[in-house]
């Protein structure tokens, strides 16, 4: 079950904004907003019009500023899913810890329902050790004040992804998992692989890919 409210974060390539895209339809989230202000490609606000047909209201900058303007602007619209106790919302942060810094906005809402989940691709040459993920925790908390509650295992080569990576993926986030105490929320991938036979503890989330539909 998500909590009302939930931040998203993870290394640049770690699908991270893939995965807030079919947690938020999947879930049926009631808005998702785009804190990325790090990374100019795949980003949530690029598919509002999509969202928004499946229900989704989506907050990133002001409607009158341009939607690709690079700029660490936030607008105090994203505030507003706080207040209503009916609205689940999706925060998707900019990658690392630097992204994580936005945060610190929200230090006043502490007490608040939340889960900071970290997405993690374990092909990315900064989270391909579990010591390297442990301090990438480590720094998106002391960058953001909050405390990580949960880990994704979003371990893939796009779609050259094998069941057998996946599997590689799951073993280092456990490592992570019972060295930190941290649960495992999900473990994603896409859902045209051939998953048969694989079986873990935490639930599964099978993705449509929205952004890298026609990568290969």
């Amino acid at each position: 079950m998500m909590k009302k409210v939930t931040f998203l974060t993870g290394y640049y390539g770690s699908g991270k904004t893939e995965v807030a895209m079919n947690l938020a339809i999947q879930k049926e989230i009631d808005v998702i907003v785009d804190l990325d202000v790090i990374n100019p490609y795949f980003r949530t606000r690029e598919m509002e019009a999509f969202l928004s047909e499946n229900g989704i209201e989506t907050i990133s900058s002001d409607r009158d500023s341009k939607m690709h303007l690079d700029m660490p602007f936030i607008s105090k619209k994203i505030f507003n899913p706080l207040y209503n106790e009916k609205k689940r919302v999706i925060y998707d942060l900019g990658g690392s810890d630097q992204g994580a810094k936005l945060m610190r906005q929200f230090d006043d809402y502490k007490d608040m329902d939340y889960d900071l989940l970290v997405a993690i691709n374990i092909f990315r040459p900064e989270t391909d050790h579990e010591d390297e993920i442990v301090k990438l925790i480590n720094r998106i908390e002391g960058t953001s004040g909050f405390k990580v509650t949960g880990l994704i295992n979003n371990s893939n080569l796009l779609k050259d992804t094998t069941l057998e990576d996946i599997q590689k993926g799951q073993i280092v986030v456990e490592k992570v998992s019972k060295k930190l105490n941290l649960p495992i929320a999900y473990t994603s991938y896409w859902n045209e692989i051939d998953d048969t036979g694989f079986n873990v503890s935490n639930e599964i989330l099978k993705l449509k890919l929205y952004f890298r539909k026609n990568w290969f």
